[in-house]
């Protein structure tokens, strides 16, 4: 019953948007974040689907509203590695198997850092949210993400 509602909550419309730069070069969706088999909540996303886009990220974004994040879509599972350069506020970052279920997250990372945030296993996704969301809502490894694809992988 809870994914039901989890799924319902991906037909709402999107709220306003987060910043006209990413607007102009990012896609905009909504994801779900299942938490626990009680808790699901809703995120509205950039999707970075291309080399482009996934180099630049969140780079020189100063603010996020906090259901905002940004999606980056691999093709295929691998490695993952991001980085914080000219990245000016702190992330959590989740990196998510092709089913959608948490694989690690790095929280809080370092504004600016050029220090290597890797996956520690194949990833098809990686999503960006602000620091301390993951603590707050209780997002860790038994979370799912629920978008698109990933959407009813294993059913």
């Amino acid at each position: 019953m809870i994914r039901w509602l989890c799924v319902a909550a991906i037909a709402l419309p999107a709220i306003v948007s987060a910043n006209t730069d990413l607007d102009a070069a990012f896609e905009r969706d909504v994801l779900i974040i299942e938490a626990s088999a009680h808790a699901c909540y809703r995120f509205d996303i950039y999707l970075a689907r291309n080399d482009y886009q996934r180099a630049r990220g969140l780079m020189h974004v100063r603010q996020l509203p906090a259901s905002t994040g940004m999606l980056f879509v691999y093709e295929r599972e691998n490695f993952a590695s991001m980085w914080m350069k000219n990245t000016y506020i702190s992330l959590d970052i989740l990196f998510a198997r092709a089913d959608g279920r948490i694989s690690s997250i790095a929280r809080n990372t370092e504004p600016q850092s050029l220090r290597s945030i890797a996956s520690i296993e194949p990833v098809r996704y990686v999503l960006e949210l602000n620091a301390g969301t993951a603590e707050r809502l209780f997002i860790d490894g038994d979370s799912r993400l629920l978008w698109g694809d990933i959407l009813y992988a294993d059913e």
